[in-house]
């Protein structure tokens, strides 16, 4: 995998993250339906975990040639 490559990875998921802080902020103070909030809440953790495990494998590749 090429260096460019990762880079744009990991802005990936730097992104998928901000955007979890975003929605779980939005699900627990701002939705007041329970359904609603639990759907917000679901898509934020699961890009949470996304974004982290994608961020993990990045490094832990190691450098490129």
């Amino acid at each position: 995998m090429t260096s460019m490559m990762k880079m744009w990875i990991s802005f990936a998921s730097m992104g998928f993250m901000f955007l979890a802080i975003i929605t779980i902020y939005l699900s627990r103070y701002k939705l007041k339906k329970g359904v609603l909030r639990f759907i917000t809440a679901l898509i934020a953790y699961i890009m949470m975990i996304a974004g982290g495990l994608t961020m993990v494998y990045i490094v832990l590749s190691g450098p490129t040639n």
